[in-house]
């Protein structure tokens, strides 16, 4: 079997022991004569893998006690209208820190349910190609939480020193790059992150609560939807999709195995470093619009030349065994996500490929 090297801004390329341990065992888990998938949600076998996920996590991240991680359906774009509907109260606002297509989304959701404010933006020229510093920011003392996107997918940005919100909690969509470092939880009121880019597939949503912000669940909204529901039913409210979790976790030991979050900082880093360095190495043939002190270790997007030889690139590089690479169709060019399953050898490969193409088509 010949598999690719598989840039996809998600789903993502997965760790390889983390598919194959599936693989191994999805007739019969753990001998219990049947798939993990037919096991009951409520039942020892689906326990035993919840457990071990959650406390990877709080390892992994080194999770104070004041906080719960929780899962959750719906993606981060689920968590855009949760978010508001149970941390804002009656009467108060919410404070949004713009840095792209997702910021946006998710401060129009809140403005469907109450008041919400921009208080602070990378956009500049109408392109989001920073993101803003703390000086710029335009913080209310009296906000409901303080949102922001720490990794930007599609514009190739990244927060590489997080903002302060003082006593207002701190909401953060991690969706693209949790775990790609350590972090200090305890700063965050909440932590949200869709699994499918960097910690397994589709269909599963991970939340890091502090554990106090789920009183504040009105009771104007259905119970389902409340982080108080979640929390106390340990996320078993109703049928968790099993198998994603299960994922998770088999990524997560994988994280453990390599080193944990230092490890993969370093490993990020390493990564990005090849293809920031192609990029300005390459005498302007490759170009990253990005400010420098804003790029993202996830994400690289970078232009060529021409859109012509865009294409060309793309379609080389897929013959070449490298796909995912177009932009996102709102930015065109290209993005490489190298997020902490990708490996640095076949991004070195990826490199080589484009060192060469440069060479034969400048």
């Amino acid at each position: 079997m010949a598999r690719v090297i598989n840039f996809s801004a998600g789903p993502a390329t997965l760790p390889l022991p983390a598919l194959e341990y599936a693989h191994h065992e999805f007739l019969d888990h753990e001998e219990t004569g049947m798939s993990l998938i037919e096991h009951s949600h409520r039942g020892a076998a689906y326990a035993k893998v919840h457990e071990e996920t959650k406390a990877l996590f709080r390892e992994l991240l080194d999770v104070p006690d004041t906080h719960e991680v929780l899962f959750m359906q719906g993606g981060a774009t689920g968590q855009f209208a949760l978010v508001p509907m149970n941390l804002r109260g009656e009467g108060q606002s919410a404070d949004y820190i713009m840095t792209g297509a997702w910021s946006d989304k998710a401060l129009a959701e809140a403005k469907i349910t109450g008041d919400a404010r921009e208080a602070g933006t990378g956009k500049a020229d109408g392109k989001y190609t920073r993101v803003p510093k703390q000086a710029e920011l335009d913080l209310d003392p009296n906000a409901a939480y303080a949102h922001f996107t720490t990794n930007n997918t599609i514009m190739g940005t990244q927060f590489h020193e997080y903002p302060d919100s003082g006593d207002v909690p701190l909401v953060a969509d991690m969706s693209s790059d949790i775990l790609w470092r350590p972090i200090d939880v305890s700063k965050f009121g909440l932590i949200y992150a869709g699994a499918q880019k960097n910690l397994g597939p589709a269909g599963i949503t991970v939340l890091i609560l502090r554990k106090d912000l789920a009183e504040r669940s009105p009771s104007t909204i259905p119970k389902i939807f409340r982080y108080k529901t979640i929390l106390d039913g340990d996320s078993l409210q109703n049928t968790i999709p099993t198998f994603p979790v299960y994922m998770v976790r088999n990524v997560l030991r994988w994280v453990r195995d390599q080193g944990g979050a230092t490890a993969m900082e370093k490993r990020n880093r390493d990564k990005a470093g090849y293809i920031y360095n192609m990029i300005d190495e390459s005498q302007g043939f490759f170009r990253c619009p990005v400010e420098v002190e804003s790029r993202s270790m996830m994400n690289p997007v970078f232009r060529l030349p021409t859109e012509e030889l865009e294409k060309k690139f793309i379609a080389d590089a897929a013959k070449a065994g490298m796909v995912g690479i177009k932009g996102h169709r709102s930015v065109g060019g290209i993005r490489t996500s190298i997020y902490n399953a990708m490996e640095p050898a076949d991004v070195q490969k990826f490199v080589d490929f484009a060192k060469a193409f440069a060479q034969n088509n400048a």
